[in-house]
């Protein structure tokens, strides 16, 4: 308890590790966990149903846990559970789940969240993603493993963000974005992949070339997106070493629902 400051505010309740630090002024409620080696900064407040993992750091001002900006909210005890080795920078507002849906908004491993960044109830996010500045994400919104929202990305609700991905500053998505793609725009359209992040990421060149060919299908060839599917599909027997990708991308595109499609 030595690392709790003396005006910090923490339920009898809460479980905390140990090894846990909370700055001045941070409330922690009743049905907290957090576990071993992370960090809270000051002014903090993190209630409601809400589980932390392992080395993550908290800075300053923000709310974890708050209950959902949902009307139809009657008091259910959804959750809000952040994995490990996390950063969440200054006015960040993450809410727990509602009833609508799974009950549980989800954040992986690995994730830098830059400051105000806004993920309402149910929002399910990877590992290893990236939230500039200002990134908004509405109710209900996925987004995958190596994603990068650039600041001020604002993405509608029910949206989903596919691995690898990256929206320009100022994005706004209304639409799904595939893995890979990089947009721009409001409403955002699809620019190019993210090659660059792929090479850093260790992608071979068949691979990278692989996911050029995909965009092709998806944005070049005029191709509707049944018969996009198609022609990716095919690439999985040419490209074995891209097995991989060619099974996310149709997996993303199978379930892309018919009124909203996918950013073009």
């Amino acid at each position: 308890m030595r690392l709790i400051h003396p005006t910090a505010l923490v339920d009898a309740h809460a479980e905390l590790d140990s090894s846990v630090s909370v700055g001045p002024y941070s409330v922690i409620g009743a049905h907290v966990r957090i576990g071993a080696g992370t960090s809270v900064g000051a002014h903090c407040v993190i209630e409601g149903h809400t589980t932390i993992g392992r080395d993550n750091r908290v800075f300053q001002f923000n709310s974890l846990g708050a209950i959902p900006q949902d009307k139809k909210y009657a008091g259910e005890p959804c959750e809000l559970r952040i994995g490990d080795r996390n950063t969440i920078r200054e006015f960040c507002t993450l809410n727990i789940g509602s009833p609508g849906d799974s009950g549980v908004t989800r954040v992986g491993d690995d994730n830098w969240i830059m400051a105000y960044v806004h993920l309402a109830h149910d929002c399910q996010v990877g590992s290893n993603t990236i939230f500039a500045n200002n990134a908004q994400l509405a109710g209900h919104v996925r987004v995958g493993d190596w994603a990068i929202l650039g600041g001020f990305t604002v993405v509608h609700q029910f949206v989903r963000i596919g691995a690898h991905s990256m929206t320009a500053m100022c994005a706004l998505l209304f639409a799904d974005l595939p893995p890979y793609v990089m947009c721009q725009g409001q409403p955002a359209a699809a620019r190019s992949m993210n090659f660059e992040g792929l090479r850093r990421r260790g992608f071979s060149p068949q691979r990278v070339s692989t996911v050029r060919a995909m965009y092709k299908a998806l944005y070049r060839d005029n191709l509707t997106l049944e018969q996009s599917r198609v022609r990716i599909a095919e690439m999985a027997q040419s490209q074995p070493e891209a097995a991989d990708d060619v099974a996310m991308m149709l997996a993303f595109l199978e379930q892309v629902a018919p009124g909203r499609g996918i950013v073009r």
